[in-house]
């Protein structure tokens, strides 16, 4: 009786699975993002604009300061949506045999639960450059909601 009860608890518990186990089944773990972690470790100052994009990629924005020297802007926006259901239940049939007419008794429990999650990144990367398209200063700000 005892492994009956336990192998009903498993099965169960089986069809269960969190929203943070749905999330991380979906989430983009490619290695190409532009992250603060890459920005911090690869991005110098004196480095040639040719090496930055092939770091970083192309910038968003191109653009010039007061001295008519370029600047690129990269500005990354990541929004992540997961949702998770849940349900499992328990039934159960008791047969009867009794005289000539063998009759049957059914019960049950049914469960489900649910929950959504959405979250956003965002990531601003400015780095300026000089006269000779070397980085001369570099700044970055990220925020997630």
């Amino acid at each position: 009786m005892k492994y009956i009860g336990l192998v009903l608890l498993t099965a169960l518990l089986s069809g269960c699975a969190s929203v943070g186990y749905h999330r991380d089944q979906v989430r983009d773990n490619s290695d190409d993002r532009v992250t603060v972690g890459t920005v911090q470790k690869e991005i110098s100052i004196g480095m040639p604009s040719s090496d930055v994009a092939a770091t970083l990629g192309s910038p968003n924005i191109v653009t010039t300061d007061e001295n008519r020297r370029e600047v690129w802007i990269y500005d990354k926006l990541s929004t992540e949506n997961a949702y998770s259901t849940s349900s499992g239940g328990i039934s159960t049939l008791i047969l009867g045999f009794g005289g000539s007419v063998g009759g049957g008794l059914g019960g049950g429990y049914n469960s489900s639960a649910g929950a959504s999650s959405t979250s956003q990144r965002t990531l601003t990367v400015i780095i300026k450059y000089d006269d000779n398209n070397l980085v001369r200063d570099f700044a970055y700000h990220t925020s997630r909601f």
